[in-house]
């Protein structure tokens, strides 16, 4: 990984020191998941079913792109993502404040967006 694209992750809010440490500090590896992550289909399907109002669906996954981003130490969608899966937790559809996950979901978008541009930058697609 360039010190480049490092920084900008960094700067960005990533946690790439802790991250290289659970990929035994291979950057190869830890850039070709980063690579792989725009096409990870839970972001685009929890946009969908939060627009939907299907909420227990949104939840199952928002549930998984938590996994995702904490395990690529990208912190700031991880902070964002895991406020939306407790609001979304063990609620069926009626019970979810809907503005609340709306904003919440906003919140994660932006997080999001921000990353996919450094990655698209940094990583040909």
């Amino acid at each position: 990984m360039d010190e480049k694209f490092r920084r900008q992750l960094e700067e960005s809010g990533a946690d790439v020191e802790a991250t290289l440490k659970r990929f035994v500090g291979n950057d190869a590896i830890y850039q070709k998941f980063l690579g792989k992550f725009p096409n990870d289909p839970n972001y685009a399907n929890l946009g969908a079913n939060i627009e939907s109002g299907n909420y227990e669906e949104a939840y199952k996954c928002a549930h998984a792109l938590k996994g995702v981003v904490g395990n690529l130490g990208l912190t700031p969608i991880f902070e964002n993502v895991s406020t939306l899966v407790e609001e979304l937790r063990n609620k069926a559809n009626a019970d979810v404040d809907a503005a609340r996950a709306a904003e919440e979901w906003q919140q994660v978008k932006t997080e999001y967006e921000k990353f996919i541009a450094i990655i698209n930058e940094n990583i040909p697609q």
